[in-house]
């Protein structure tokens, strides 16, 4: 099977749109997940949340005053949302996908800072 070059531009920036897409949702995940933080505890403590795109995945890392570790994984081709099963990896079975409406709407409302919406599926 042949592919024309306009085939392939189009298959191209089809891919470009999914990867930003997930992009953009993994950093509405990271607001949603400083946002539930700040709720329960305003002021403590200055925890972020934010992405380090890698090759395959985005790590969101939750970094506390400078101690670093990775809060989950997405992967960018497919906006499926991983545990972390250490610094370097996800561990197996997609929890979620961020390009699925509904899932991703349910995940940014409650989408917890310390994982625990990450073992109930």
């Amino acid at each position: 099977m042949t592919v024309t070059l306009a085939e392939y531009s189009q298959q191209q920036e089809a891919m470009n749109n999914i990867a930003n897409a997930v992009l953009g949702h993994t950093l509405a995940l990271c607001e949603a997940l400083r946002h539930n933080y700040e709720r329960q505890y305003s002021g403590t403590q200055n925890y972020e949340f934010y992405p380090e795109t890698g090759r395959k995945y985005h790590k969101i890392i939750l970094d506390a005053n400078g101690s670093r570790s990775v809060h989950a994984f997405v992967d960018k081709k497919t906006g499926s949302v991983l545990k972390s099963a250490s610094w370097k990896a996800p561990a197996k079975g997609e929890r979620y996908n961020l390009l699925i409406i509904k899932e991703r709407e349910w995940l940014l409302e409650n989408a917890t800072w310390h994982g625990s919406y990450l073992y109930k599926r």
